[in-house]
């Protein structure tokens, strides 16, 4: 593929990188930094440097879309009891070995396209089934940020809520400036060890507190942690993780959800249910919320 049709497929100029000698580009969506030559893509494998420029690959490229219980998100103390219109693309910015969604986030999944004022049409349209509003999610919405911008700024405005379900792994600029259109998140924490990060899912553990801690106070938060045995299920580390998310505040809900084995990680059995019992039992002693998913 040429430039010029780069270009027609891409269709979209991103936000949030500079421009380096020799063509080069670093973008800082995210802590990745990547720096991408000409022709070449970052991390997240949708933004990619044109001729000196950086173009979003997914932009108004949907990969699933479907209405969902807010709790499934999950959101349990958000308008609990409302369905949200859920919508997904392709891409993410790390690398995790057990990752749920991997067909989308690592695969090259069939699209169609949407723009943000369609989907916002959709989304009005379904009012009448309790939808509340739009979740980005299914894959990592902070790499498709130039299409979630859009669609949530005009969302808001019609008076519908935007989630984001998310791996926080964003930069405060991007996440900054994207927030006053946030009615809620769900943030992974995937482990609360630096070593986790790094090893399994190629990111950072700090870069992701970093966003907890910043956007708490502006909207509503949940985070969730998928439980995988011998990895990230010491009682020790879910009673750090815990004492940390009620220094922020206790009443954030915590959502402790079972392992089952998954892309790159089928090695591992199922987290047993005694486990996550204990694990929860743990993380009640700092946080007023805890809940249990994937057990039925």
């Amino acid at each position: 593929m040429n430039p010029a049709e780069d270009k027609m497929e891409a269709s979209k100029i991103a936000k949030y990188y500079n421009k380096l000698e020799d063509l080069k580009v670093r973008c800082y969506l995210c802590p990745h930094n990547c720096v991408i030559s000409n022709g070449k893509l970052g991390v997240c494998k949708v933004r990619k440097n044109i001729e000196g420029d950086l173009y979003s690959l997914n932009y108004g490229k949907i990969t699933a879309l479907a209405l969902d219980p807010i709790e499934k998100k999950p959101l349990y103390n958000f308008k609990p009891g409302a369905n949200i219109l859920s919508v997904g693309t392709f891409g993410c910015n790390f690398k995790c070995s057990f990752c749920q969604n991997w067909e989308i986030a690592h695969q090259k999944p069939e699209v169609y396209n949407i723009t943000p004022e369609s989907l916002v049409s959709k989304a009005k349209e379904l009012k009448c089934n309790k939808n509340i509003g739009i979740a980005y999610t299914y894959n990592e919405p902070s790499i498709w940020y130039e299409f979630v911008y859009d669609t949530a700024r005009l969302a808001k405005k019609e008076g519908l809520s935007n989630v984001l379900v998310t791996n926080g792994f964003i930069s405060k600029e991007a996440v900054t400036d994207i927030l006053p259109f946030i009615d809620a998140m769900n943030i992974d924490i995937k482990a609360y060890t630096a070593s986790f990060y790094n090893d399994i899912c190629k990111g950072t553990l700090e870069d992701v507190k970093a966003t907890v801690e910043l956007v708490h106070n502006y909207c509503h938060v949940e985070i969730t942690t998928l439980v995988i045995p011998t990895l990230n299920d010491a009682l020790a580390e879910i009673s750090d993780m815990s004492r940390w998310i009620s220094s922020l505040s206790p009443k954030i809900p915590l959502h402790l959800s079972r392992y089952f084995p998954n892309y790159n990680m089928k090695n591992i059995p199922p987290t047993p249910k005694e486990v996550l019992v204990k694990c929860r039992e743990e993380a009640l002693g700092y946080l007023e919320n805890v809940y249990l998913g994937n057990v039925l």
